[in-house]
């Protein structure tokens, strides 16, 4: 089954199944009957598996984005639409560099943004004039889908496509029928000129159009084209068989379901269904047996994490001194491939068209680091499999003289996720100790815990939907990294000197994110700076926990010589992508102002409250 197109009743309906050792399984979907007891719905849910092209997806384990386009040369995330294609000048753009990189470093597919929010497409497309045709690149004569498609046959590479359903620059976008017809065209093009495609990735995006409307996506149509053209790529996140899992910090769950009654977004009904559930990406319950008791489907949905390797998506030159360190890129590793996700790790191409020289150091550390780490397994058979009942216990010896402190557990995924809860203990000196537990295995998980030198190593099934198929057990070395780096970005004006009508507003310039400035309502920041400064731009930041309530969307940045006159700064006037990807973020103006007195007006929040928050705000000289 590729596409869900209508919801099936009972059980014995289902679209598509399997049976391998007298067992049934039920591929990709499974409708659950009303009157299901609690054991039926588990045991349901535990026959559910992936799709072949899903089992293929997952077993890459370690996939790349590559964000590039008119963003590059503008110093944007989000583009207006309105830029010239002329910008668009990559001076030595060599796609098989970026492959050559990747490859080296293990990622297994690049994904390309082939056209970002603002519209401009990397190919010469035929749907519109904002594209590399009209580019002074390679003489208005260059494609950069067919030079990386290329690249990636030639190194052996698996190739995706990241289309954006928003598009600023299309004046049909908002007319939802000919904009629908406009988008497919595009992907049309996409996947019949350049040969496989093996993922297609949408985001959500849906703003304003030209004309003031939001667009109403065909997801059925835009779903059926991947069918018809490529049957055997995967589609995320607005597709059906790859799952977003909720952030952009590469944090994945560490109780992470791919049998999950949550219901693919593209669907007509899976809004409705999913807050009928009360769930969405973010939630932490995903696949419980309570969220198993009020489902009615459940889906083989598997999660995706993720992330960039700088603070932004695309190339910004003052972001080279904050490509993630080696120390966060092992722990994102952790909490995505070793927490039954998949990791797709963003590395944005510069504005000569190559991998920055730092991005593809720290991806060879990355590389060196997890093969060192995975070189040798100090357990001995743990690759035999291992069919466990609830409550059982298999013991494995370890290397003698070992030290060890990462266990490695796999369920083979073919026949279903069936592991709750585990159990790890380690025999010390002829004692067992207490050594790791967890919850959900799927397709892989990794549990870091502390140096030790175990004789033997035992783990328990503690709960298990049937008879858990474990396919390998590893113990492994993880040597530790002390890095503390954070993305922190100190202002270009002294702040001590600063005065604000509010002590408790001090917060918001006292160069901590730990502190912050909140208010009830859509309240401005004025401050005072003491002195006229030239400013070209200003950052803002909102809080450093998790909390993000009161996070700026929409702004208005003022300044004023006086404090009674006050011009408004040329800016887009929103903190793109701020919700998902809330770092630092920083506004150019692209001229400059004098200014003594600044103003941080907001108009919208992230989700839309009446709230203001301030991490921290700095000036830009």
């Amino acid at each position: 089954m590729k596409r869900l197109t209508t919801l099936l009743l009972v059980a014995a309906t289902i679209t598509s199944c399997a049976t391998l050792n007298k067992e049934q399984y039920y591929e990709q979907h499974v409708a659950i009957p009303k009157d299901a007891t609690i054991e039926e719905r588990i045991e349901l849910a535990s026959h559910v598996v992936p799709s072949p092209q899903q089992l293929a997806w997952q077993k890459m384990e370690f996939t790349a984005f590559l964000h590039f386009g008119m963003n590059t040369f503008t110093d944007n995330e989000w583009g207006s639409g309105n830029d010239s294609p002329e910008l668009f000048n990559p001076t030595e753009l060599d796609c098989e560099q970026w492959v050559s990189t990747l490859k080296e470093a293990g990622f297994k597919m690049v994904i390309l943004t082939a056209k970002h929010h603002d519209g401009f497409c990397l190919w010469p497309t035929a749907t519109t004039e904002y594209s590399v045709k009209n580019s002074p690149w390679r003489e208005g004569r260059g494609d950069v889908v067919a030079e990386l498609r290329e690249a990636c046959r030639k190194h052996d590479m698996k190739f995706g496509v990241y289309l954006s359903p928003w598009d600023r620059n299309a004046e049909c976008y908002g007319d939802s029928p000919a904009y629908n017809k406009f988008f497919i065209a595009q992907l049309t093009e996409l996947l019949t000129n350049y040969g496989r495609v093996d993922e297609v990735w949408f985001d959500g995006a849906c703003g304003e159009g030209p004309n003031g409307k939001r667009q109403e996506y065909d997801w059925v149509a835009i779903l059926a084209t991947i069918d018809r053209l490529q049957p055997q790529a995967v589609t995320a996140i607005m597709g059906d068989d790859v799952r977003w899992v909720g952030n952009e910090g590469g944090r994945g769950r560490t109780t992470e379901w791919s049998a999950t009654p949550f219901t693919p977004q593209s669907y007509s009904h899976g809004r409705a269904a999913n807050t009928a559930l009360g769930i969405e990406e973010m939630s932490k319950d995903l696949g419980s047996r309570e969220l198993l008791a009020r489902a009615t489907d459940i889906y083989w949905y598997p999660s995706e994490v993720d992330v960039s390797i700088r603070p932004g998506w695309f190339y910004h030159e003052w972001q080279d001194e904050h490509v993630r360190s080696l120390a966060n890129l092992v722990d994102i590793y952790f909490s995505s491939i070793g927490c039954n996700s998949v990791l797709l790790l963003n590395i944005p191409p510069d504005r000569r068209g190559l991998i920055h020289e730092i991005d593809a150091q720290r991806l060879k550390e990355l590389s060196q680091y997890v093969e060192t780490m995975f070189a040798h397994n100090m357990l001995r058979k743990g690759s035999r499999a291992w069919q466990a009942k609830e409550g059982e216990t298999r013991e494995y010896e370890v290397t003698k003289g070992a030290m060890v402190n990462t266990i490695l557990l796999a369920e083979d995924i073919s026949r279903g996720q069936r592991v709750e809860s585990f159990k790890v203990e380690a025999l010390i000196n002829g004692e067992w100790h207490y050594t790791a537990e967890g919850t959900t295995i799927g397709y892989k998980r990794l549990v870091r815990f502390s140096d030790c030198y175990p004789e033997r190593i035992r783990v328990t099934i503690c709960q298990s939907r049937g008879d858990a198929n474990i396919a390998n057990v590893g113990l492994y070395y993880a040597k530790p990294i002390i890095d503390g780096r954070r993305y922190e970005i100190a202002s270009d004006v002294d702040t001590q000197a600063w005065s604000v009508e509010e002590e408790d507003a001090r917060m918001a310039i006292d160069g901590s994110r730990e502190t912050t400035w909140q208010k009830d309502g859509l309240v401005p920041l004025i401050i005072d700076m003491g002195d006229t400064e030239t400013i070209k731009g200003f950052y803002y930041s909102t809080t450093s926990g998790d909390n993000l309530e009161g996070t700026i969307f929409k702004y208005r940045f003022k300044v004023s010589v006086d404090g009674q006159s006050w011009t408004e700064c040329v800016s887009n006037g929103e903190f793109s992508n701020i919700k998902n990807n809330p770092i630092p973020y920083i506004v150019r103006f692209g001229r400059e102002y004098e200014a003594r007195y600044i103003m941080l007006e907001p108009l919208q929040e992230i989700d839309g409250r009446m709230k203001t928050t301030i991490g921290e705000i700095g000036i830009i000289k």
